[in-house]
């Protein structure tokens, strides 16, 4: 119901001129659009280590995983992955360039991962974490990583690290958005 407790009246159609079914109302013509929600996050590394924390939300709730989360309105991507970090790991960080961008059509993502590093030595668990630790690459806890775009972040990161020239990465061949033929 709407504002003027009018029923709305969605239906399935493709919209004049367009080439997708989406939800239009029966009434005004409105159309529904639904995209996909931007991720951010990046690589936090610090002395050789790198950032990590453990979920205290679902999905995946006791898992680790990388600072990020979705983007709000009104802000950059490089200014959502600093603030995920702040609000995750409380940790002020300073983006140093983009490591990857992953489609994932299955969960409607698009995620957009930095490399960065701490802009100071602090950090602790935020709201969103249960703990937060700095993980050298021997003690990243492997087979408990909440998503597999972590894993490939940090295998991507892995074979550029100490490279200061390379293109950003996408989806490892094989993964999740590997393009439809047309």
């Amino acid at each position: 119901m709407n504002s003027k407790t009018q029923p709305v009246d969605f239906r399935r159609e493709v919209p004049h001129g367009d080439t997708h079914e989406r939800d239009v109302c029966a009434t005004c013509g409105f159309v529904n659009y639904v995209n996909p929600k931007i991720v951010t996050g990046s690589i936090v590394r610090h002395v050789g280590r790198i950032l990590l924390c453990r979920r205290a939300i679902e999905p995946r709730i006791g898992f680790w995983t990388l600072p990020a989360g979705f983007m709000e309105l009104g802000e950059t991507a490089e200014q959502a992955a600093m603030r995920e970090a702040r609000e995750e790991a409380n940790a002020a960080i300073v983006i140093d360039r983009l490591l990857a961008v992953y489609t994932i059509p299955r969960i409607a993502q698009v995620q957009i991962m930095y490399l960065a590093h701490l802009g100071g030595n602090d950090f602790s668990a935020g709201p969103e974490s249960l703990e937060v630790m700095l993980a050298g690459w021997d003690e990243i806890p492997w087979e408990e990583l909440a998503f597999p775009s972590v894993r490939w972040a940090l295998e991507q990161y892995r074979s550029v690290e100490g490279s200061a020239d390379f293109a950003p990465f996408s989806n490892p061949p094989g993964e999740y958005g590997d393009p439809k033929p047309l």
